[in-house]
């Protein structure tokens, strides 16, 4: 009697081993996606930071707000007095009828930002509310807010240094006010590219840590 063989052809599924290979290299393309994502944030962030800095909106307002910043004494420094003397300007050139300062005082301190601020300008003719309260951006703008809803103001042009301009403005209206941006051009802020840089890397992360947050990672006065 003649037998059939009958060959079987048997198809191997997922093994244990393949399953163990699989998961890490999964594991791998989130991370890596996952870091992809956040460069992208990171750089689309810095690069906003840039475009705002370069942009100088001043429409008729009924406020200029000056951000402080470093005083000694009751004189300005350098980079708060580039801020003061733009703001000026804009005075002068009809954009607000009213300038407020704004800023508090470190330990020791026998002045606040906003009172050296407003002697300063008050020095020069212009006319100045002075609102001595803040540790930081957020702070500060949230006095200012109070003010403004006192006096029944609603527009703002804020003046402050150029890389400062995107988290300040986005605090402000995130408080309610029409806020716009007219940075300075002068100061220890824009004197060399690597200045430039080194600012943009902050105010990236700055801005970041206020938008997941909701909070200001400043320190204190004079660190806007």
């Amino acid at each position: 009697m003649t037998g059939t063989t009958r060959e079987r052809t048997v198809v191997a599924g997922p093994t244990r081993e393949t399953g163990r290979v699989l998961l890490p290299r999964l594991v791998r393309r989130l991370v890596a996606a996952a870091v992809v994502a956040v460069l992208l944030v990171v750089a689309g962030t810095a690069v906003s930071i840039w475009w705002t800095a370069r942009q100088d909106d001043r429409p008729q307002s009924d406020v200029i707000v000056v951000l402080g910043a470093s005083q000694f004494d009751g004189r300005p420094s350098s980079v708060f007095k580039a801020r003061l003397q733009h703001a000026r300007a804009l005075w002068e050139d009809g954009i607000a009828a009213q300038v407020v300062t704004v800023g508090g005082s470190r330990p020791g301190d026998r002045t606040t930002e906003a009172e050296a601020g407003a002697a300063f300008l008050e020095e020069r003719g212009v006319e100045v509310v002075a609102v001595p309260e803040g540790r930081n951006t957020l702070e500060s703008l949230e006095a200012v807010d109070g003010l403004m809803r006192e006096h029944g103001w609603h527009t703002a042009v804020l003046v402050t240094d150029p890389w400062h301009s995107l988290r300040s403005r986005t605090m402000a209206r995130d408080q309610g006010m029409v806020a716009e941006t007219s940075p300075t051009r002068a100061g220890p802020s824009v004197r060399t590219r690597g200045t430039q840089l080194r600012y943009i890397a902050r105010e990236t992360a700055a801005y970041l840590y206020y938008r997941v947050l909701g909070r200001s990672g400043e320190a204190g006065p004079s660190a806007v």
